[in-house]
């Protein structure tokens, strides 16, 4: 066993603070800088690098952004608001500079607050950073303090024990040997922690300091390190040459030095108990010393955040508060303005559906106290969409303005004029007279409306229609009289439009009948009490069945059969022609699919598909799963779509789902071809693959020579575009020769076949094949 204990000392971290380096932090916050912000940036950035590798200093810059203030952000977000909608401005530079001139104040206490907010939390860091180093070197300096106590208990027993061995019995020796072995054990242990704790070495003495610990470890006049050391090398030869002479040593080994080597006395205990006397006094100044340096710190830390926080309410708050005051003025304009525009119309200036919603039951409920009449009449331009697809949208809303115009100066004072949406308006007429009366405000207001527009160095004739709903005879709730004006204003459009009507009691049946007409249609939609008819379409010069159209019927229970004329429109505006459509898909392709695993021939499928279909999100992939669920081929399907729906395809999104449905394989058909407006600028051979010619153009064909030449020019068309045509609605057989001689060899009609249900149409197909094959059989055997 060496008789010189190792001296021990456990690494500094490396990422602890000392109160110098803290201190010099504080110095850099506080030096004085002007009221620039990017002078505080450049104070603030030296000073957030004094931290070092403080691991929460991530956790402050986080928790920063948590702490921006919102109301800052609120105002600059109603400024933009504001800004945005004052379009009546004199100046737009003015405009500009107000903006940026408040947009720069905001940024600059925005900096402020961040660089104000970033001096808190260093200062908050640093607090709690030194607060926790001094705790934890205070909690050491008890300890080391504790251990001398014991050290210096240990090293006077140690001493006792030595001198009672001499004076006790041969019996009383064993007791004291193992007494003194555990003591001297003990004062080794301590030593060595003590080393560790207090991290001293012999290298740490110096010579212009006194009563460091180094000093008194390893230097004069107290040399601890040696007296500790020699006070638990004799206790050691001690206990080791009365166990030998006890023996109580093992055999072979034992003390075989003299007593001379193992002297413990009075000196080596006195010098050892002054030596750790005077390091407690020691490390007791050392903390008292640290107690007071951070006391300091702590004051100089208290009075630089009173000082923060004078600054920010002088350079924060304050200019926040003015910002405020004139930002809540320009909100409250903000919010009149806002009010204005949730119950006008933003084109016209009319009010709107908002306004009329919230109103209109205030006005009835006060012309029935009144006991007065109160008429609505709503008004719908006849050709608006004529006039938005073929001159443009800004066409289109200078008609609707100069509209709205024309129908405030038609209206007394207390009227009240609202644009409903598009091109639909609504007047109501407050206290009005006699019925004709009214008839007289309706036909000025048109008179006035159909006066022809000037737009762009041109002249647009506007045309209107008009229906009439009058309280209380026509309706007691402001819903009715508005759905009983829409009835009579379609009875205008029924008759050609260009006038107006009043609701009457034929109406309101017509209504209760497409009320009793749209909840049967409810309650056909969920017991799929619809059926599929089907026509087929052949080929005049091979006789050829070249496709076979499904046509939809309606199974009522009560009413029969019911051909689609009765009630696809009520279907349509009901919302219900889409659900209707599936049904009819499904069926179709059903019926269609077993036909061609049995090998009849039918050319093609042809299926009706509504535009409300169509607008459905998943119509493709309804389309595509029914298709695959009955394994029908796509290429034995073609879809009809009528003009509309092209015209409509670029708001609805129905072009990309077209392009989608033909890139798989499916055909489309442009069915009723001739009877719209814009036919000619949406045929092409890369969007359509057939032309299906309207029944008006092929009836009486043969006798109406300006409808053969229709349709002479439609089949030229077709062909020189590369794309197919069927005339349909051919019921005699001088239509179908005029047909023929014009050049349409496909036909659909009464003359070739009515339509029928799924299994009259089979047999029928089988028939015609068998008779087909016999024609060709015999027109070889010939």
């Amino acid at each position: 066993m060496s008789d010189d204990p190792p001296c021990r000392r456990l690494a500094a971290p490396t990422n602890m603070w000392s109160i110098r380096d803290a201190k010099h932090l504080i110095q850099d916050l506080l030096k004085p800088c002007n009221r620039n912000s990017k002078q505080l940036l450049v104070v603030l950035s030296r000073s957030i690098a004094s931290f070092g590798s403080i691991r929460r200093r991530r956790i402050f810059s986080a928790q920063s952004h948590r702490f921006f203030p919102a109301l800052t952000c609120s105002v600059q977000q109603h400024h933009k608001a504001i800004g945005s909608t004052r379009r009546n401005e004199p100046s737009t530079m003015n405009k500009t500079l107000v903006t940026s001139g408040s947009d720069r104040l905001i940024l600059l206490i925005k900096s402020a607050y961040w660089i104000a907010l970033l001096l808190l939390a260093a200062m908050a860091t640093a607090s709690y950073i030194l607060l926790q180093q001094v705790i934890s070197a205070h909690q050491r300096d008890q300890e080391v303090i504790q251990v001398i106590s014991a050290q210096k208990a240990l090293s006077q027993r140690v001493i006792f024990l030595a001198n009672a061995m001499s004076g006790a019995t041969q019996r009383e020796r064993p007791v004291l040997v193992i007494a003194l072995r555990d003591s001297a054990g003990q004062f080794e242990r301590n030593y060595d922690q003590l080393l560790n704790l207090t991290r001293t070495t012999p290298n740490d003495t110096k010579v212009d300091v006194a009563n460091t610990p180094g000093n008194i470890f390893f230097g004069s006049p107290h040399h601890l390190d040696y007296f500790s050391v020699g006070l638990i090398a004799n206790g050691k030869r001690f206990v080791s040459h009365y166990e030998t002479e006890l023996g109580l040593s093992p055999p072979g080994q034992g003390y075989l030095a003299g007593m001379e080597k193992a002297n413990l006395d009075e000196t080596i205990a006195r010098a050892t108990l002054e030596g750790y006397n005077a390091l407690g006094e020691a490390v007791s100044a050392v903390n008292v010393q640290r107690m007071n340096n951070l006391l300091d710190l702590h004051r100089t830390l208290f009075f630089a955040t009173l000082l923060l926080i004078v600054l920010v309410a002088i350079f924060i708050f304050r200019p926040m508060a003015e910002l405020m005051r004139r930002k809540t003025r320009e909100l409250v304009e903000a919010r009149n303005s806002m009010a204005f525009i949730a119950t006008h119309d933003g084109l016209t200036g009319l009010q709107n559906r908002s306004f009329l919603k919230d109103h209109f039951d205030t006005l009835v409920v006060s012309a029935e106290k009144r006991g007065q009449r109160l008429a609505v009449i709503q008004f719908d331009l006849d050709r608006f969409k004529q006039i938005n697809d073929t001159l443009g949208h800004a066409a289109g809303d200078h008609v609707l303005a100069e509209t709205a115009r024309r129908i405030n100066e038609s209206s007394r004072a207390s009227d009240i004029c609202i644009r409903l949406g598009g091109d639909e308006f609504v007047v109501i007429l407050n206290g009005i007279g006699s019925d004709e009366d009214i008839g007289n405000v309706v036909r000025r207001t048109l008179d006035h409306i159909n006066k022809p527009i000037s737009f762009q160095r041109g002249i647009i004739m506007p045309g209107a229609s008009a229906g009439i709903a009058v309280f209380p005879e026509d309706g007691r709730s402001s819903a009715e009289l508005l759905v009983h004006a829409d009835l009579a204003l379609y009875s205008t459009k029924k008759r050609g439009g260009g006038g107006y009507s009043f609701f009457s009691e034929r109406l309101r049946r017509e209504l209760e009948h497409r009320k009793q007409i749209e909840n049967d249609l409810r309650v056909a939609i969920a017991e799929h009490n619809f059926e599929v008819y089907f026509q087929p379409q052949i080929s005049m010069s091979s006789g050829d069945v070249t496709g076979i159209e499904a046509l939809l019927r309606w199974n009522h229970p009560e009413l029969g059969r019911i051909l689609p004329g009765c009630f696809v429109s009520v279907a349509e505006q009901s919302g219900l022609m889409a659900a209707i459509g599936r049904i009819i898909v499904a069926q179709a392709v059903e019926t269609a699919a077993v036909w061609h695993k049995d090998g009849i021939a039918f050319g093609r499928l042809a299926v009706n598909v509504s535009g409300a279909e169509l607008r459905e999100d998943d119509f493709n992939d309804f389309l595509f799963a029914t298709l695959d669920h009955y394994g029908f081929p796509r290429e034995k399907l073609s879809l009809e779509i009528v003009e509309s729906v092209i015209l409509d395809d670029e708001k609805t999104g129905i072009a990309a789902k077209l392009r989608n449905i033909r890139a798989s394989g499916i055909h489309l058909e442009l069915d009723d071809f001739g009877t719209g407006y814009a036919s000619l600028t949406h045929i092409s051979p890369s969007e359509i693959d057939r032309l299906k010619i309207d029944r008006r153009f092929v009836h009486n064909i043969d006798s109406r020579d300006e409808n053969r030449k229709i349709v002479r020019a439609i089949c030229d068309l077709a062909n020189s575009l590369g794309l197919s045509i069927v005339a349909e609605g051919a019921e005699t057989p001088a239509e179908l020769r005029a047909l023929a001689s014009v050049g349409c060899d496909e036909v659909q009609g009464y003359s070739i076949a009515y339509p029928m249900t799924g299994s009259a149409a089979e047999e029928w197909l089988r028939s015609r094949t068998a008779t087909n094959d016999v024609k060709r059989s015999v027109s070889n055997n010939g």
